[in-house]
């Protein structure tokens, strides 16, 4: 394997934790034409998932900290824009043509877009979704973060703008990731 047991139960924590998101946010959000639970059933397991995600989340910073595998999210800087542009150049162009996947750079698990990728969402994305989410729950427990923070009308877009972002990336991970050579 080229991540170890940890990494592969924290993949896959992150992975159910966000379709469950993704599904329930739906849920919350639809507009009626279809329904799998009932509204307060839907925020009470968005809620769920949502503490489950940033627990695992901080005890993964933790684990990448303390191991220093943190170092396969930072891209090098020597040559990385050349390396970006190969692998960008394949995923586009050469995947079809079967040439040879690029290699990564010495001792990297991740390729340049994955880190890049992985330093936008673990940085910027996750982050923004995180106080997003808590100002939506807050409004709910206390009407008065609502004056506060202009009502939901601010906070509930970008919100929501994070969750297709989020639905995104998945699409294009699972479809990337079963362009291997085998599916396993």
């Amino acid at each position: 394997y080229v991540f170890g047991r940890y990494e592969r139960l924290w993949h896959w924590t992150m992975a159910v934790s966000g379709v469950a998101l993704i599904v329930t946010g739906l849920e919350v959000h639809g507009t009626g034409n279809w329904s799998v639970m009932s509204l307060s059933t839907a925020v009470a397991i968005h809620n769920v998932f949502a503490v489950i995600l940033i627990v695992n989340a901080f005890l993964a910073l933790f684990f990448h900290l303390a191991t220093a595998a943190i170092r396969n999210f930072i891209p090098h800087p020597t040559g990385f824009l050349a390396s970006a542009l190969e692998h960008m150049t394949y995923q586009a162009r050469g995947i079809f043509y079967g040439e040879s996947h690029p290699r990564n750079a010495g001792g990297q698990k991740l390729n340049p877009l994955q880190q890049i990728t992985y330093l936008a969402l673990l940085n910027v994305l996750f982050p923004l979704q995180i106080v997003t989410g808590a100002l939506i729950w807050a409004v709910g427990k206390w009407p008065a973060v609502a004056s506060a923070i202009g009502g939901l009308h601010h906070v509930a877009p970008i919100h929501n703008a994070g969750a297709w972002m989020f639905l995104t990336f998945f699409v294009l991970h699972v479809y990337l990731v079963s362009t291997g050579r085998t599916p396993t």
